[in-house]
């Protein structure tokens, strides 16, 4: 017959103790992916990315006048000729972006 070995139990404490440090352990790793999270969608400019090559497009082909402007989600945007270039630049809260796009001919 085998002879059944009494197993020690935790006690109550060890156990809250245990859960509250779980608890813990989980809060901070919720907190920490909300905040990596609510960084990345604050800085998701794909809008804007997507408005500006759309507007490459278009002094490209000819299919705007320059000079151009216009205010797109707080962006403001201008394309301009300067010399044989043309600048585009794209300015928020005193974040400004240039980019060129061709050369005229």
């Amino acid at each position: 017959m085998v002879v059944l070995k009494k197993i020690r139990a935790a006690t109550l404490i060890e156990t809250l103790t245990a859960s509250v440090l779980i608890i813990i352990v989980f809060m901070i790793a919720s907190l920490s992916f909300n905040n990596i999270f609510n960084t990345h969608v604050k800085r998701n400019q794909s809008a804007i990315e997507n408005r500006i090559k759309e507007l490459e497009y278009l002094s490209l082909h000819q299919k705007i006048k320059l000079p151009y402007s216009e205010d797109f989600a707080g962006w403001d945007i201008e394309i301009t000729n300067q010399k044989r270039t043309t600048l585009l630049t794209y300015i928020k809260e005193g974040k400004e972006l240039h980019k060129t796009l061709n050369v005229n001919d």
